[in-house]
């Protein structure tokens, strides 16, 4: 393998870029979160995932509610620089999203209605009432 100087391009959207999150082993995007310079710091020296909640505007250690933490495999960078990609190993629970699912792409468009293509892996209530956040699409 060849080595490229590169800088990730966090200025290009204020601050954070977009991070991909994959199942290691199956392929399988669980997220998509967001990322600045500290959290994309804390991940590579952690060796866990650490975003960046635009919501909340902190740092969001994945699974420190939950305990469905991620253990980086691998992490790639688009060709602009301003994307990346993480490859993990999904723990706790087996649920990378807050409403309990695998992942956080559960609903499938089917027509014109939006439905629960797969089975909730645990119910989110088991992490406390204030854990994650509310669905836009109302569909929990």
């Amino acid at each position: 393998m060849a080595e490229e100087p590169l800088e990730i391009d966090f200025d290009k959207a204020g601050g954070v870029v977009p991070v991909v999150t994959q199942d290691y082993r199956s392929g399988r995007v669980l997220m998509v979160a967001y990322m600045n310079r500290a959290a994309f710091a804390e991940t590579v020296k952690t060796g866990r995932a650490c975003y960046f909640s635009r919501s909340r505007n902190r740092l969001w250690r994945k699974g420190e509610e939950s305990g469905n933490f991620q253990t980086i495999r691998e992490i790639r960078v688009d060709c602009d620089a301003d994307t990346i990609l993480l490859r993990v190993d999904q723990h706790g629970d087996g649920a990378a999203c807050h409403e309990g699912y695998e992942s956080c792409f559960f609903r499938l468009l089917d027509g014109d209605r939006w439905v629960t293509a797969e089975p909730r892996k645990i119910d989110p209530a088991k992490y406390g009432s204030s854990y994650g956040h509310s669905s836009k699409l109302g569909a929990k």
